[in-house]
């Protein structure tokens, strides 16, 4: 497993050489400040890789390039509406850049209008760490109440209603514009943000687009672009929705393992893989998480290691973002499958046999609380997350481990 850790360029807090102390091998980063939709040129791509590969004092960091997120792909791609066949075009060109620049893995999402979706981007926790969390009354009092979406009400049961309302009730104002701010936070590290008056623009737009018509779109985008990966040697990986289930009465495509199957086989190229991203796939219950990673195994591309708590068994919960070895996921089964992957793709002569990971999110801890950087990707917090992933991976890929 080859450890990677996202960066967000020259606005990130962590340095090159903070990368370097943590151990990380490889950089996940994306070219943030881009509009979504437009080409991603081979000079804005080689700027990004020359503040990789030095370290401040000018001296060679040892570091590269090596995973794409994201390479956003537009509403109107999503919707097949305005200029969708000009940002196809322009993605396809995207990703031919990348190939000459030999950057290998591209990761990206098909989740209509809103990225990760929290109501609080900083919950205090016993011990005084802070992290991201959804509370479902909270959402509902804001999809009901603040972005007054109609028809809102019906999605939740009564009882959920009345507490949405009670919630709301006790909200002052500066309470209620917190609580937006988070839900239409956006897309980590985009240019573009959402006021409440584009969301409900953009919702207005998918009134039509039933959960059968995106996942038909996400097809035809695939048909068009995972044959041109394929072509230069590049993987593509698609994130999973986060959270894994319906939000503000838009459709979900990619939450289940049922949901990556028909992708996966409806466009059956190698390109066209999977970004296993651990934390969105364990916020819904009704999710394997170990059998999961085996039944996806050989399109899976990238991998985001993380966990959540849960606070509920229904398809729709609350949860909270929790230490790595925390929460509901057995992260040493995870592993566990994930080397067995490499171990079966080395014995193949696969080239991809490193499947490379990253510490996903992390809770806010120690310095991490006055730095106050990007939401949900703390230093410290991700650094504390990395070493407890290395041990469970140099643990079980112990001779002794191996041989029992």
């Amino acid at each position: 497993m080859r450890q990677t850790w996202r960066w967000f360029g020259p606005r990130d807090l962590a340095s090159v050489e903070d990368m370097l102390q943590c151990g990380v091998e490889g950089v996940v980063t994306a070219l943030h400040h881009v509009p979504t939709g437009a080409v991603w040129t081979p000079e804005e791509i080689a700027a990004r890789q020359a503040l990789i590969a030095r370290k401040a004092d000018g001296s060679p960091s040892g570091l590269a390039w090596e995973v794409v997120e994201s390479l956003p792909v537009s509403e109107d791609i999503k919707k097949q509406k305005g200029d969708w066949r000009a940002h196809l075009a322009n993605w396809k060109t995207s990703l031919h850049h990348l190939a000459a620049a030999g950057i290998p893995v591209v990761c990206y999402n098909f989740m209509p209008v809103l990225d990760w979706t929290r109501t609080d981007l900083a919950w205090r926790r016993p011990s005084g760490a802070t992290c991201m969390r959804f509370d479902l009354p909270d959402f509902a009092a804001f999809d009901i109440h603040i972005l007054a979406r109609p028809g809102a009400a019906e999605d939740y049961p009564e009882p959920l209603q009345n507490l949405a309302a009670q919630r709301f009730a006790a909200m002052d104002d500066a309470a209620r514009a917190a609580l937006a701010r988070n839900v239409v936070f956006g897309l980590p590290g985009a240019a573009e943000s959402f006021t409440l008056e584009d969301v409900r623009r953009h919702l207005a737009e998918y009134d039509r687009i039933s959960a059968e018509r995106l996942r038909a779109n996400l097809v035809d985008f695939l048909a068009e672009v995972a044959p041109v990966a394929e072509s230069l040697g590049l993987r593509l990986c698609c994130h999973p929705d986060d959270p894994p289930f319906p939000l503000l009465g838009l459709p979900r495509v990619m939450s289940t393992l049922a949901d990556y199957r028909a992708v996966l086989e409806a466009v059956d190229v190698p390109a066209n893989g999977v970004t296993f991203c651990t934390g969105s796939f364990g916020a819904r219950p009704d999710n394997d998480l170990p059998a999961m990673m085996a039944a996806l195994a050989d399109r899976v591309h990238f991998v985001h290691l993380r966990n959540v708590t849960l606070e509920g068994s229904d398809l729709r919960n609350s949860f909270y973002e929790a230490m790595h070895l925390e929460g509901g996921t057995d992260m040493v089964a995870v592993i566990a499958a994930i080397l067995a992957e490499e171990r079966r793709r080395r014995a193949a002569g696969r080239a991809d046999a490193d499947i490379p990971f990253r510490p996903d999110h992390g809770q806010d801890i120690l310095d991490d609380l006055r730095r106050k950087g990007q939401p949900g990707y703390p230093t410290i917090g991700r650094m504390r997350g990395l070493a407890e992933l290395r041990g469970i991976m140099t643990a079980l890929s112990h001779p002794m481990v191996q041989g029992g």
